[in-house]
C-alpha cells in the first residue's frame, strides 16, 4: 500500500519556494478566535495573527457575516472600470478616521506591498523627483519600488532602488551612536543632509520598525521628522501597514506622537485576514497617472466588505483600548519573568513594544546586549511544540502580536507558553538538528 502523502509533503512539492518563510512544521486546517486548529485536533494559541494580518482573530463574526452576505451578491469583482457602493464607502470610512485636511484620496490594494510602491511611484511621479529617503533595516513590500526601500531586503542581497538613500532608525536599546540620548539627533541630521539637496520625492517611515526588529523609537522623533519634512516641502509617508489600527492602543501608531503624516498606509488587519490594503493622501499625489496602478481585482466587494467591517469593530467594540490592556499586561508579566531568576531570565535583554506589539530580544550577554539569533530560532520552535505560534523579527527578538480580542486569561497562557519556551530552549530542549529545516529569516 503506498503511504499516503502528510500535508507537509504535499507542500513541498507544490508550493513554490520563494513564498515560504517557515520558522517551524506548522500546519492549519482551521482557526477560531486567537486559537488555531491543526490537522487533528491540536490547538494553538495564535500570538502572531498571522503577522497581524488576522486582527480581529479568526472567525470573528461581524467579519464573517459582511463577508457572506458580500459574496452572495457581489458587485463585480473590482473597481478598475466599475464602481460600488462598498469599495465607494471604504474610502470614505477611512477619510473619516485619518487625520488630515485638504482634498485627498483614497487607493484601494491588495496588500501594503502594493500600496507601499504604488504611493512611492506616485510621489516621484507628482514632484519630479527621484529620490526616496527610507531607512535601514526598514520594511514597505516585497514588490517594486517597496521592495527597493526596504531594508530588510536590502540585507538580505536585494537590489536597491538606485535612487534610494537609507538612514538610520533610532534604537535606544542598540544605539547606532553609542549614546541612546544622541540616536534620534543623529538619524535626523543624516535624513536633514538629503533633504537640503532639494531632489527628494518623499520620507517613508514606519511608528514602529517591525521586521527590523520591533524597534519603538525614542519620543519625538516622528514630530521631529515631521517637521523637518515640512521644512523642506518633502511629503512624509507613514508605514502603518503591520502597526495600524489599534494594535498599539491607539487607532493609529502615529497617533503617539499626534503627527499628521502626508501620506499613509495600511494592509494586513484592515482585511482581517482577506488581502486588502489601502492608501490616503492628497488628490495632487493619488489621482494622477490615470491608470498607472492597476489590480484587476483591488476594491472587490467581498475585501471591502470586511475592511468596512473592520473598521467598523475597532471603532464600536473599543479595540484600541483592549490592545493597550492585554499589551500592558503581557509586557508585565514577561517582565517579571526577565527578573526571576528562572533559567532564561538571563537572555532576555529588553521587553518593549506599544499595545500588542511587543518585542523580547533575546541575546547572550544582557551587558554586551549581543543579539541570540540561535536561541531566538529554537524559542519560536519550542513553542510551537508546546502550543503557540510565535515568530521572530530582527534575528532575535520574539514578535508578539496576537489578535487584539485576546483574552486576559489567554494572556497569562501566553506567557506561561513563552517562558516555558525560553527556559526550555536555554536548556537544551530543541537540538540543532530539529531546527535546520526550517530557515526562517
Amino acid at each position: 500500500m503506498t503511504d499516503v502523502p502528510t500535508l507537509a509533503e504535499r507542500d513541498a512539492r507544490v508550493i513554490a519556494g520563494v513564498e515560504k518563510l517557515r520558522f517551524f512544521p506548522l500546519e492549519v486546517e482551521a482557526g477560531e478566535g486567537c486559537w488555531l486548529i491543526e490537522p487533528g485536533g491540536r490547538r494553538l494559541l495564535d500570538l502572531s495573527a498571522t503577522w497581524t494580518a488576522s486582527g480581529l482573530g479568526h472567525g470573528h463574526p461581524a467579519l464573517t457575516d459582511a463577508i457572506a452576505r458580500a459574496a452572495r451578491r457581489p458587485g463585480g469583482a473590482g473597481i478598475l472600470s466599475a464602481v460600488h457602493p462598498e469599495s465607494v464607502g471604504l474610502a470614505e470610512d477611512l477619510l473619516a478616521l485619518v487625520p488630515g485636511s485638504g482634498d485627498r484620496r483614497v487607493y484601494l490594494g491588495h496588500a501594503g506591498s502594493d500600496a507601499c510602491d504604488v504611493v512611492l511611484r506616485a510621489c516621484r511621479h507628482a514632484t519630479g523627483r527621484s529620490r526616496i529617503v527610507a531607512f535601514e533595516h526598514g520594511y514597505h513590500g516585497g514588490v517594486g519600488v517597496a521592495m527597493g526601500v526596504s531594508g530588510v531586503h536590502v540585507d538580505a542581497g536585494a537590489q536597491p532602488d538606485a535612487a534610494a538613500v537609507f538612514a538610520s532608525y533610532p534604537d535606544p536599546y542598540r544605539p547606532h551612536t553609542a549614546d541612546p540620548a544622541t540616536v534620534a539627533r543623529s538619524s535626523l541630521a543624516a535624513v536633514e543632509q538629503q533633504l537640503a539637496a532639494d531632489d527628494v520625492a518623499c520620507v517613508i517611515v514606519e511608528a514602529i520598525q517591525s521586521d527590523g526588529g520591533l524597534v519603538v523609537p525614542p519620543d519625538g522623533f516622528l514630530s521631529e521628522l515631521q517637521a523637518l519634512c515640512r521644512r523642506y516641502g518633502v511629503l512624509l509617508i507613514c508605514d502603518e501597514v503591520k502597526v495600524g489600527l489599534g494594535r498599539t492602543g491607539l487607532l493609529h501608531a502615529f497617533d503617539h506622537e499626534g503627527i499628521t503624516p502626508d501620506i499613509v498606509t495600511f494592509g494586513k488587519t484592515l482585511g482581517g485576514g482577506l488581502p486588502l490594503s489601502a492608501a490616503v493622501g492628497p488628490a495632487e499625489i493619488l489621482d494622477g497617472p490615470s491608470a498607472s496602478a492597476l489590480l484587476t481585482t483591488a476594491g472587490n466587494p467581498v475585501c471591502v466588505a470586511a475592511g468596512r467591517a473592520m473598521l467598523r469593530t475597532l471603532v464600536e467594540e473599543r479595540i484600541p483600548d483592549t490592545a493597550a490592556d492585554r499589551g500592558a499586561q503581557l509586557a508585565a508579566l514577561m517582565r517579571t519573568y526577565a527578573d526571576s531568576g528562572r533559567p532564561g531570565a538571563a537572555f532576555i535583554g529588553q521587553v518593549r513594544g506599544r499595545g500588542l506589539s511587543i518585542g523580547i530580544d533575546l541575546v547572550t550577554d544582557q551587558t554586551k546586549r549581543t543579539r541570540a539569533a540561535d536561541l531566538a530560532r529554537k524559542v519560536v520552535y519550542r513553542a510551537w511544540q508546546l502550543g503557540a505560534v510565535v515568530y521572530y523579527v530582527g534575528e532575535n527578538v520574539m514578535e508578539v502580536t496576537p489578535p487584539m480580542v485576546i483574552s486576559p486569561s489567554e494572556v497569562e497562557l501566553a506567557a506561561d507558553l513563552l517562558t516555558k519556551a525560553i527556559d526550555d530552549a536555554v536548556d537544551g530542549v530543541v537540538t540543532d538538528e530539529m531546527v535546520a529545516p526550517y530557515s526562517g529569516w
